[in-house]
């Protein structure tokens, strides 16, 4: 048999796979060569950091090297360790020309990917050094978008980005930010997000924000469950009225799963299922940042057999040093996930994603469905290498 269900999908087959993609950060997926020659432009440059230490330059100028470290510091187990990286990113990323650059080449790169959609993820606050405006950033940001749709469409790949904007949740801009959101949410802005240390940070340090976009019939996600645990989710979701969930991996501790595999969901849990609120899993992230131990042992293998809405996502691309092509095959060699497991993660992406229902709609029926069956069909065309030996046999008497 060479169905569906005795085939695992193939790499090329994940890379060609139609993707969604709702979780990743514009200052996590940079190319290490892009940082190199940003700093080379900019010259010495000395911005507070997320971690509050002054960057002189440079851990690396090999782009190789470079990106060996990136994953190598961000491989701590700590997230508060992890965001420091993004001191080196959001230094290269303080004028519209780098911004327009770094948006349109993660275009790109999603593109080449195999990502059809994508809503990218990025904090204004952050890009202020140098004297643009919150307004400057953000009209950067999507003229870059635009232009990476449109070289990814001269290479032959089709992708869609939208853009979230995000108030980082230890400063106290998140209203503004949230209004930015809102200004710009029909010119290239599907929402917006919290995001940063969550301890000691709880979201509803921004409930004023959020009342906001609710008021305004607006989009947004939530960082939650990820380093902090139930009471994340909880305000995230009963206070802040959060869309989606940024991780929402700790979900777990809401469970009790017997020795017969049996699983009692606690209340929190069960309306996380119930409801249908998509969770943003980034397995690799989660495993350097410590939230999970393995790719066996994330939540993510339990949670899709229990039908929670689950998503896959990439979180940093650079710092993980991965692709949403290497989390699927992460999941495939661990919990041995074909090409119809793809698909059902794929579409609940679409299903959650920030635009219009009938754009959603039209996504999944006319890009994501077709692309999935023509994987599933290439069997019936593989070409058969070698005679049957009978037949040859049989040729030569």
């Amino acid at each position: 048999m060479t169905s569906e269900t005795t085939n695992l999908p193939t790499g090329d087959q994940i890379r060609r796979a139609p993707k969604v993609l709702l979780h990743d950060h514009l200052d996590g997926g940079l190319r290490p060569a892009t940082v190199v020659d940003l700093a080379l432009e900019t010259g010495p440059h000395s911005p507070k950091g997320m971690g509050g230490a002054p960057i002189d330059g440079l851990p690396e100028t090999d782009p190789e090297k470079l990106g060996v470290w990136f994953r190598e510091a961000a491989d701590s187990g700590s997230l508060e360790r992890y965001l420091e990286t993004f001191a080196h990113t959001c230094a290269v990323m303080q004028t519209r020309d780098a911004l327009k650059r770094v948006a349109a080449e993660c275009a790109e790169d999603l593109a080449a990917d195999g990502v059809v959609y994508a809503e990218v993820r990025y904090a204004p606050e952050q890009h202020l050094e140098k004297g643009l405006s919150l307004e400057e950033v953000v009209e950067a940001v999507n003229e870059g978008f635009r232009e990476g749709e449109r070289r990814a469409r001269a290479a032959g790949h089709r992708i869609r980005v939208g853009a979230l904007l995000t108030a980082m949740r230890h400063a106290a801009r998140a209203l503004e930010i949230a209004e930015l959101a809102n200004r710009y949410r029909d010119l290239g802005v599907v929402g917006f997000d919290i995001a940063g240390a969550e301890a000691g940070f709880p979201p509803t340090r921004h409930l004023d924000a959020f009342e906001y976009l609710k008021r305004e019939n607006n989009h947004f996600t939530i960082h939650a469950g990820e380093a902090f645990g139930l009471p994340s989710i909880w305000q995230a979701l009963q206070w802040c009225g959060a869309d989606r969930l940024g991780h929402g991996v700790r979900i777990t501790d809401d469970m009790e799963v017997a020795d017969d595999g049996s699983v009692k969901l606690g209340r929190l849990a069960s309306y996380v299922r119930d409801k249908r609120i998509p969770l943003e899993m980034c397995p690799t992230s989660n495993l350097q940042t410590g939230a999970a131990t393995s790719y066996a042992e994330h939540p993510i293998g339990l949670l899709r057999r229990l039908q929670f809405r689950l998503t896959v996502n990439t979180d940093n691309r650079l710092m993980s040093g991965t692709s949403m092509s290497r989390e699927f095959e992460h999941l495939v060699d661990t919990f041995r996930y074909t090409l119809d497991d793809m698909q059902w993660f794929t579409v609940n992406a679409m299903k959650s994603a920030f635009i219009p229902f009938d754009e959603r709609l039209a996504m999944i029926n006319d890009v994501i469905k077709p692309g999935y069956a023509e994987l599933r069909s290439e069997w019936l065309f593989q070409q058969v290498d070698t005679v049957p030996a009978v037949i040859s046999e049989y040729r030569s008497e």
